[in-house]
């Protein structure tokens, strides 16, 4: 009998070497890059786990289209992929879309004029021209489970649904968990010491590279405008990226996306999951094609996959504002739809490639065999080269730019091209051009014009970030301008001393701080766009704990007159007097401490407690019955609650335990389970209403609490 070696790969995911061959269990994203470097390379057999999709992570765990381009494109090989039979329809949608690009086109959608009388674009026709003749099934060969046992010749595997089993001559000689994790590889530069602060215009590169270079982060930016961060194809855990080198993600609100290969739309779908809703950037083609990819993934319908984001549809000959600045997008030259664009902001100018072949001769070639237009040619000769700062992508055509194009330019122009999507060892030596570097220390600041009303804006976009204000009308907008006051703290600075009169209202621009004191578990610490200090204006006490500034600070502050003239009948106001009444030490430690909102922010937290209404049963009674509508969702203070399924207890709860389904309620489908008490018990009720609006402004929130606690 052989011998089986395991290695559990970095990013997640095992690699089993036995009989000659190599076997996968389990892709998260960018393992290709832990395999590449083995003296056995990358495998072309793959396991898919049954769970394809994680929640929590916000991630796909069978992330196959980077092995198989390298299979087929470097090894000149099929992958294998064994999966369950339904699986193998899920990834031929997915690599439909990412290898492909979308069966059926109209771009009429993208255009406000028509783009086919005009003369514009025949993306179908460029696709194909780079696509060839191959197919899905010249890429991969599935292997199906049969009766839970997938017939490898010489190997078997056998799924018994929470281990697999690799089996020579019906025998095991390995066994393999089907929970897939992941871990992130990536690299930081330097972490800040303090909170980072937004340029008025800059970009961050989060990675400099491409998806199969195991030395260095995939490509990746922030734009920075107005202080406000716009993501472009964040690689997969940018926001981990980000905390880690001390930047709020919350500084962030909006994506561009440019396309669906994974290394540019896998970091999108996590960012959707986040504490707030997100708006994308994109055209109604790549938003149809991402969908679909996505919901094939999940197994989620496409319908409740839009309500997790606010989608901003862009129109290629329409111009497009974003935090003041004027976007011009383009459709790029590549295998699938794939947007770049031109960006003016003030005096300054920038163009953003995205994946893109820039060649001039390969654009006569496609000229010359029909491919496209003279006025798509004219389009694509009229490169705006003549911008001030040019981010252009380099890499191994026909898909992407020559990197010896680019230093083939004069060096005027390639003095103002910064290069991404290349591995540094395929960067040249002799050139004018600048490698982009990753990191937030190297994060590029321009000069530029300061626009006339920038501290409005500044002060405007606070409102946006706090939940209760967002549908303010434009007289509190107004009203808010002119009574706030900015105030700095340094590190370790007293903002507020415990048993001190109420006399403002704090809201966080920059920086953390820590509360502590009430007999709390864990200190609460807020960041940037979170609020505090409110409480004791609206009861008049004094205050119940300390504030520290655990970095350096930037606060907006309200005078206690003038902030609750402010909310003075508003949901924010109603929201405060609930808060009041009901808060103290022991809901925090009981959201804190529970398996189900430990996944909230502070901030998500502090609404939550906002919405709490004790509640005392007596005796013994029902406080669910299966098959009923919820119309409130429980959590226990004190007391037990046994839940029973066909008149048998199946499980009992205690304190900081929930009774019920957040998603249920917020879908309205009916209860599973009977949930009993046979004594007192003492709950905290939130009413239906409440549930759904809050987890309206935290969609990605409630998706991952479905998953993580069932349906």
């Amino acid at each position: 009998m052989s011998e089986a070696t395991i290695t559990k790969l970095t990013r997640g995911g095992w690699l089993v070497k036995a009989v000659g061959r190599q076997i996968q269990f389990g892709v998260p994203p960018e393992t290709i890059k832990d395999t590449m470097v083995l003296p056995d390379s990358v495998p072309d057999c793959y396991v898919l786990p049954r769970e394809m999709f994680n929640w929590h992570k916000g991630i796909c765990v069978a992330e196959i289209e980077f092995p198989v381009y390298f299979n087929f494109f470097i090894k000149k090989r099929k992958t294998r992929l064994i999966c369950q039979a339904d699986q193998a329809d899920v990834i031929r949608k997915i690599l439909q879309e990412s290898v492909f690009g979308p069966e059926t086109l109209n771009v009429r959608e993208d255009y406000d004029a028509d783009p086919e009388a005009l003369d514009l674009i025949d993306l179908q026709a460029e696709m194909k021209f780079f696509r060839s003749n191959f197919t899905i099934d010249d890429l991969v060969e599935f292997i199906p489970f049969v009766d839970q046992v997938a017939d490898l010749g010489d190997l078997s595997i056998r799924a018994t649904g929470r281990n697999y089993y690799l089996l020579e001559q019906g025998q095991p000689i390995a066994e393999i968990p089907d929970t897939v994790d992941y871990n992130a590889a990536y690299r930081i530069g330097q972490r800040l010491a303090e909170p980072f602060i937004p340029p008025l215009f800059g970009v961050t590169c989060l990675g400099p590279s491409h998806g199969f270079d195991p030395t260095s982060n995939t490509s990746g930016f922030i734009v920075w405008l107005n202080h406000i961060g716009l993501m472009i194809d964040p690689p997969v855990n940018s926001t981990e990226w980000l905390l880690a080198s001390n930047v709020n993600p919350k500084l962030i609100d909006g994506i561009i996306l440019t396309h669906c290969h994974a290394d540019h739309d896998a970091g999108t779908f996590q960012k959707i999951l986040e504490e707030h809703r997100i708006s994308i950037y994109t055209t109604k083609t790549i938003m149809d094609s991402f969908m679909r990819k996505y919901s094939a993934t999940t197994g989620e319908s496409e319908d409740r996959l839009r309500k997790l984001f606010d989608f901003n549809q862009i129109k290629i000959d329409r111009k497009l504002y974003i935090h003041g600045a004027e976007f011009k997008m383009f459709y790029s030259v590549h295998s699938i739809p794939t947007i770049g664009f031109a960006m003016t902001f003030q005096d300054q100018s920038f163009v953003y490639t995205s994946d893109h072949n820039n060649d001039p001769a390969k654009h006569l070639e496609m000229l010359d065999k029909g491919i496209i237009s003279g006025n798509r040619y004219r389009e694509l000769k009229d490169f705006p080269w003549s911008f001030k700062v040019i981010y252009h992508e380099a890499g191994i055509p026909p898909l992407h730019t020559p990197v010896a194009f680019l230093n083939s330019l004069s060096d005027r122009l390639q003095s103002k091209i910064v290069v991404y999507h290349i591995a540094e060892k395929d960067f040249p030596k002799d050139t004018k051009l600048t490698l982009a570097r990753f990191g937030i220390e190297h994060t590029l600041q321009f000069k530029v014009r300061q626009p006339d009303f920038e501290k409005d804006y500044q002060i405007l976009g606070l409102l946006k970030h706090l939940d209760f204000f967002q549908d303010i009308n434009i007289g509190k907008a107004q009203e808010f301008i002119t009574i706030v006051q900015e105030e700095h703290y340094r590190k370790g600075q007293l903002i507020i001393k415990k048993d001190s009169p109420g006399d403002k209202f704090y809201i966080i621009y920059m920086g953390n701080v820590s509360v502590t004191g009430h007999d709390l578990a864990e200190k609460k610490i807020y960041g940037s766009f979170d609020y505090f200090g409110e409480v004791a204006l609206v009861t008049q006490s004094r205050r119940a704990a300390d504030v520290y500034a655990e970095t350096d600070v930037v606060l907006y502050t309200i005078e206690r007159d003038k902030f609750l003239n402010f909310i003075s009948g508003t949901e924010f106001e109603k929201m405060l007097v609930r808060l009041a009444r009901i808060r103290n030490s022991e809901t925090w430690n009981l959201l804190s401490n529970s398996p189900l909102f430990r996944l909230c922010t502070a901030t998500q937290k502090t609404w939550l407690e906002s919405m709490f209404v004790p509640t005392e049963l007596a005796g013994a009674g029902s406080v669910l019955a299966a098959g009923d509508s919820q119309n409130d969702f429980f959590i226990i203070r004190r007391g037990e609650i046994e839940v029973r399924k066909d008149g048998q207890t199946i499980a009992r709860l205690g304190n900081g335990d929930f009774i019920g389904s957040i998603s249920r309620i917020y879908y309205d489908q009916p209860i599973r389970y009977d949930y009993h008490h046979t004594s007192q018990v003492s709950l905290y009720t939130i009413r239906r209403a409440d549930i759904v609006k809050f987890a309206d402004k935290n969609p990605g929130l409630l998706m991952r609490l479905r998953y993580e606690f069932g349906n």
